[in-house]
């Protein structure tokens, strides 16, 4: 029976099998093997030793591993007497020189190497959505809104172009901080690299080329957790702007508003009682689980604050936080994706929030067409400021009032006015933005 919603309603397959037990169990002994191999190319271990532990190690159960924790209550131990068992003769020189956390810190470099991939592929996924979208809607005017207010107009286009800037700074993140984050370890009790002698430096390098991951350059017992909590800092930013475009979803789909909505299958029930319901429920879902991804940065960066050369308080909160975050920061990205190719979009109803002030929201282009024409900018502004607040108090729109007016007429005809109030003429370089977003990022799409 599942307790946890990442084990059956949140999470993709791929990166619940990142964080399976069962995957855990594989990359410590994948670490075990690789220090053996180190340590056999260095003349510390039998090189025949070295290859019977990779012959045999992965033979290595974790149902006996979790037998031999229940009798002895310390999970690595368990393990390596796990591996020990199937690897022969050679099962002595298993975990040498070794301390827990080199093996588990390497494993979870490995784990950490795994997620960043999946990340990597579903943020190129939701780009290219992304700038498609943008493509597809470069020329459609919309409102803008400032303070929850219209201003004046935008497209769509460059909406969506900066989400997909956004979070091509995310896939830039992700290959800065991986070097500093897919790391292990092989330094020994406190760091000191005693057990293994004057070759630890060299056996650490090799066991880490081994696996295919950066070695760190120096270490207590346990790797540094800076690097740890600028992996969640970063599934928290991704969140957050996943959550930045759910909200903004939401507010589009507003029925007063009716912008945009969620693709809604034919047989999709959006309310137990309320039969005509069409919610926005899978944005609502990215916002709800993206507090709880960002959650994870306050503990991850405590557990870097730990005693001396280590203590333990770090090792069950991260039990609970690598799953937990790195599965919903995957399942956000993926459902993301998902609302955005489906997203519908209502030009009838956009068409009808550009006109629902009649004008007034324009106001900006008239006052920047009157200081170009000779007006004071001060002046133009407060004339143009009085007669909005006309046009508002008395629900008139903005061209009759300015026309009104013998000092704007001065400077700009009725047919004038009436151009500078049409939305359609006031977006400024917005398609040409798009048009380079699109060329910059397009090469980042798989």
């Amino acid at each position: 029976m599942a307790v946890h919603p990442i084990e059956e309603r949140y999470g993709t397959t791929e990166m619940r099998a990142v964080w399976s037990e069962q995957n855990r169990f594989s990359c410590i002994v994948r670490a075990e093997v690789a220090l053996a191999k180190a340590e056999a190319t260095h003349g510390m271990i039998p090189a025949a030793a070295a290859l019977e532990i990779e012959a045999k190690a992965y033979g290595a159960s974790l149902e006996r591993a979790r037998e031999i924790e229940n009798e002895i209550s310390h999970d690595m131990m368990a393990i390596v007497r796990a591996v020990s068992e199937v690897s022969g003769e050679s099962g002595r020189w298993v975990h040498y020189g070794a301390t827990s956390n080199d093996i588990l810190d390497t494993a979870t470099g490995l784990q950490l190497g795994q997620s960043l991939d999946l990340y990597d592929a579903k943020l190129r996924k939701l780009l290219a959505v992304l700038l498609k979208r943008s493509a597809e809607t470069k020329t459609l005017v919309c409102i803008g809104r400032t303070h929850g207010q219209h201003g004046v107009p935008t497209t769509y286009g460059l909406r969506f172009a900066i989400w997909a800037s956004e979070i091509a700074r995310h896939i830039e993140r992700l290959e800065q901080l991986r070097p500093r984050v897919v790391v292990g370890q092989m330094t020994g009790a406190v760091g000191t690299q005693a057990a293994l002698g004057p070759k630890g430096i060299d056996v650490q390098a090799t066991m880490m080329e081994n696996l295919g991951i950066n070695a760190v350059d120096v270490s207590n017992q346990v790797i540094s957790r800076d690097r740890y909590a600028e992996y969640f800092m970063f599934c928290a930013g991704i969140a957050t702007t996943l959550d930045k475009i759910g909200i903004e979803i939401r507010s589009l789909q507003r029925t007063e508003i009716g912008e945009v909505e969620e693709a809604f299958g034919a047989k999709q029930v959006g309310s137990s009682t309320m039969p005509h319901k069409r919610n926005p429920i899978k944005s609502e879902q990215v916002c709800g689980l993206a507090r709880i991804i960002r959650s994870a940065v306050e503990p991850a960066l405590q557990n870097n604050t730990l005693w001396d050369e280590r203590d333990l308080t770090n090792s069950s909160c991260e039990r609970v936080l690598f799953p937990e975050a790195s599965i919903l920061t995957d399942h956000c990205l993926r459902l993301m994706a998902v609302v955005l190719e489906g997203l519908v979009i209502n030009r009838a109803a956009i068409r009808r929030n550009l006109g629902f002030l009649h004008g007034i929201n324009m106001a900006e282009s008239v006052m920047i067409a009157l200081t170009r024409r000779g007006m004071n900018r001060q002046d133009s502004h407060e004339r143009v400021r009085l007669a909005s607040m006309q046009a508002l108090a008395e629900g008139r729109p903005l061209a009759d009032v300015l026309s009104a007016d013998p000092e704007v007429i001065r400077y700009c005809s009725k047919s004038d006015i009436a151009a500078l109030l049409s939305p359609d003429t006031y977006i400024g370089t917005a398609v040409l933005q798009v048009e380079r977003v699109i060329e910059k990022l397009s090469p980042l799409i798989v």
